[in-house]
């Protein structure tokens, strides 16, 4: 099930919020709970009724090892860790991984070990991180003596089951606890309208029209000359920031509605100076899960410069291993590593670059590793990256144009005699639009969550205007990027 999809803004959101709110504000606590989770398992299931009992058997193996742990002590302890930790990765490489391994293993040493094919799990690496985090949380001393019912909810609760955020227990279990929590606010429900309506604006209005463009570019990559593959690049680029930043709008949007707080997980990382600023904007909480259980672990930066350095590319390594099963993703992963390090190398030398120079460094180097993870293999990324450079030719295609008109706008424009003679006069005003403005979103707005949310007409009335807008435009649903992660 989608967000941006008539069955869940039509019927699941509201039956599961009149059914959650109806039964935790009669203090029918774990009523709501179980209502919760029984909601959450349709949603997860619409997808495919198959992928239920991985997320079940998951939930129920990382719960039995957690009440072994608090259960034991000393090397009884350790092994129920371990235990776990190997039952959680072995799931993600048979799901995620095991065909990757295979192929690259019948490649190298010319075996033919036949391929399973499986489908991939819906927010398999979500969920198994956050239950990672909860084992290891738990075998440090951590987490308290939830029941089966919270830690069900706090790994299952839909807005952030499929694409993140990767939330801590005591970040959601805790509100689960709090008889605040259990009342219906017409504060809170208001601003998680608003902020799911922005979300919903930016994924099927924007994300999905840049997306059209790379869809139509990827399907001609023979055909476009490198001024098109430029503003494709830049077209992706838009496409992952809007995509990702709609989905962690809408979640977090969905979570108030509940009177629940998700914790950021996107923080305008087009706006960063610097590769190790991006990462403290992206994906927030994917970066602190990677901080927390791999690098801290790994001994941080308390031994050492080289081994600092080798800590930081191991983490970035497994960020691009955890984005998918190609080389691509890894080598994505491997690059953004190495300008981590040459970042920290030469931060006092960078801190002194004028800041328009150093943000457009970080843009051209982000923007040019989105070429690597979005390719399909490493070959046609470096083909595409040589492509860019090449300057082999400046006309844009009207096809590249077209994929940027909106009858809405069309419409509008025909009915305003000089906005309809300037469309015309000036090709690919659409996209000139789209881009500039995307650009401007970007470097110059607040994200929602640095907003102060009154209220009020105004705001009431682009709520509805946006998701009018957003509904009107559901013909071209699309998955969220992130679903495949």
């Amino acid at each position: 099930m989608l967000f941006n999809s008539y069955i869940f803004i039509f019927l699941f959101l509201p039956v599961s919020l009149i059914l959650y709110f109806f039964f935790s504000s009669r203090k029918m606590h774990k009523t709501a709970l179980i209502v919760l989770i029984l909601m959450s398992l349709w949603f997860y299931g619409y997808f495919n009724a198959s992928y239920l009992w991985i997320l079940c058997g998951s939930i129920l193996g990382n719960w039995i090892f957690s009440r072994g742990m608090i259960k034991s002590e000393g090397k009884k302890r350790k092994i129920m860790l371990v235990s776990g930790l190997i039952c959680d990765i072995a799931l993600i490489f048979i799901f995620k991984y095991y065909d990757f391994f295979i192929l690259n293993v019948n490649q190298a040493f010319h075996t033919s070990f036949e391929l399973r094919y499986l489908i991939l799990p819906l927010g398999i690496s979500f969920f198994t991180f956050q239950q990672i985090s909860y084992l290891v949380d738990t075998y440090r001393g951590e987490t308290e003596g939830y029941h089966f019912l919270e830690y069900t909810a706090f790994v299952s609760f839909f807005p952030q089951l499929i694409a993140g955020p990767i939330v801590l227990h005591d970040e959601l279990i805790s509100q689960f606890r709090d008889e605040k929590k259990w009342t219906f606010s017409q504060d809170s429900f208001a601003h998680g309208i608003y902020i799911f309506a922005v979300g919903l604006f930016k994924k099927v209005i924007v994300a999905d029209t840049f997306g059209t463009a790379v869809s139509w570019a990827w399907t001609n990559l023979n055909a476009i000359n490198s001024m098109e593959m430029i503003i494709v690049s830049i077209c992706y680029t838009f496409q992952l920031y809007f995509d990702f930043s709609a989905y962690s709008d809408m979640a977090i949007g969905i979570g108030k509605m509940f009177h629940l707080e998700l914790p950021i997980n996107f923080n305008s990382p087009y706006k960063a100076t610097s590769i190790i600023e991006f990462w403290d904007r992206w994906h927030m909480t994917l970066t602190r899960f990677l901080r927390k259980y791999i690098y801290f672990p790994l001994g941080g930066s308390r031994k050492g410069k080289i081994r600092t350095y080798v800590n930081i590319f191991i983490v970035f390594t497994v960020s691009g291993i955890w984005h998918g099963a190609n080389w691509t993703f890894i080598l994505w992963g491997m690059l953004h590593g190495v300008a981590n390090i040459l970042n920290r190398v030469f931060k006092k030398t960078w801190d002194k670059c004028n800041r328009v120079i150093a943000w457009m460094v970080t843009f051209t180097f982000v923007n040019s590793a989105w070429i690597v993870f979005r390719s399909d293999n490493v070959g046609q990324a470096f083909d595409l990256l040589r492509k860019c450079v090449q300057f082999d030719g400046f006309a844009i295609s009207a096809n590249l144009y077209n994929n940027f008109y909106l009858q809405e706008i069309g419409i509008f424009v025909e009915h305003i005699g000089p906005l309809a003679h300037i469309w015309a006069a000036v090709p690919g005003l659409n996209m000139w639009i789209f881009i500039i403005t995307a650009f401007a979103g970007c470097l110059c707005l607040k994200n929602v969550h640095e907003t102060v949310f009154v209220p009020n007409v105004k705001n009431a009335i682009l709520t509805i205007v946006l998701l009018v807008w957003s509904i009107i435009s559901f013909s071209g649903i699309s998955e969220f990027l992130y679903f495949n992660f």
